[in-house]
């Protein structure tokens, strides 16, 4: 029987993993075990398993060298068939429909914040999902705990993801990242970035993650000076709430934060004047906004963008959950912006500068 791929079986369990929530270490221990095996001659890897030897390797432990061998012996994984069989959930012909017509994620991370993988890793996960385009949206400045990009190393990003793209365009690889950013809204509602890098970018996030304890009033007024700013496309996560969950990375298991208080009817109305987008947004930590918020958001004609908010190639995957709750809550498939082509996008996001 001939062998099986060792690396890319251990690459797709770490990716089934991620997109199940399990544990970060999980996830780790079979990324680690195929970046140590992929910078050895599969002779050397073929060898080592014959001689019991793998896990004399960094990176390498019992389970992930019980799967090596396996791959090398031509059988699938028994770890990988497992979670083959329970991958995703049954969900109707609407939610399956709607996460057909997406056509990309406007709300994902890398390694240059607080993402686990590096912009190329991510992109070709997106790719692997179907997606035509990935917006990448690294954190802004003021968010230092998780990493994020002063004004520089965005602009050096944005070097990167010009190269990627015209290595995508020279292999016929149709496929795009879009520059972007999840920029925190401050407290007076500006935006957390130079105004003409903001202008650069193709889709602009924007975020509360500070003092969402604030009184109603008071985040109202910061929400609503945030969508009138012209640089802004999406309001992300729009009530900042974080749901406990069993699994995932571990800063996020088991903790909770209420929802932010503030006038949603007048939010979602100025996201209409202004043509903005509301977030759907799909981590198991969030489903942000709450349903009872998004049937208002629905019913003032808001636009909205299901995204994951991914911080890892795995997570990509969870848009079903968030498709789920469109259906759910009678969102408009002609209103979600990521069911447009990455040049609609653009240019729609062009409109607001």
């Amino acid at each position: 029987m001939a062998s099986r791929d060792p690396v890319a079986d251990l690459q797709r369990i770490a990716f089934l993993l991620e997109a199940a929530n399990e544990a970060t270490y999980r996830v780790r221990a079979f990324r680690s075990a195929a970046a140590t095996l992929t910078k050895l001659p599969a002779e050397e890897i073929a060898s080592r398993a014959a001689a019991g030897t793998l896990t004399k390797l960094a990176g390498v432990g019992t389970v992930t060298a019980r799967c090596v061998e396996e791959s090398l012996a031509g059988e699938e994984p028994v770890y990988l068939r497992r979670l083959l069989a329970t991958e995703g959930s049954d969900v109707d012909e609407a939610t399956t429909a709607l996460r057909t017509a997406l056509r990309g994620d406007c709300h994902t991370h890398s390694e240059w914040s607080d993402g686990s993988a590096p912009i190329e890793e991510m992109a070709m996960a997106a790719l692997g999902l179907g997606h035509q385009y990935l917006v990448l949206t690294d954190h802004s400045p003021r968010l230092t705990v998780a990493n994020g990009l002063t004004a520089s190393r965005l602009r050096e990003q944005l070097d990167v993801v010009a190269a990627l793209n015209e290595t995508f365009a020279a292999t016929g690889t149709a496929f795009r990242i879009l520059t972007g950013i999840e920029v925190d809204i401050l407290a007076d509602g500006s935006l957390d970035q130079k105004d003409d890098l903001l202008a650069q970018l193709d889709v602009v996030v924007g975020s509360v993650h500070s003092n969402l304890a604030d009184e109603p009033d008071v985040m109202t007024r910061r929400m609503l000076a945030a969508i009138r700013n012209p640089h802004l496309d999406i309001l992300g996560h729009c009530t900042g709430r974080k749901l406990a969950t069993s699994g995932g990375d571990k800063g996020h298991r088991g903790r909770s934060r209420a929802e932010s208080r503030f006038d949603a009817a007048k939010v979602f109305a100025a996201c209409v004047e202004h043509d903005k987008a509301v977030e759907i947004n799909c981590r198991p930590d969030r489903l942000d906004p709450p349903k009872r918020l998004l049937r208002l958001a629905v019913e003032a004609g808001c636009r909205f963008s299901i995204d994951t908010d991914a911080h890892a190639p795995g997570q990509l995957d969870w848009q079903r959950a968030g498709c789920a709750r469109a259906v759910a809550c009678g969102v408009p498939p002609e209103r979600v912006i990521n069911t447009w082509s990455a040049d609609d996008l653009v240019a729609w996001a062009a409109t607001h500068a």
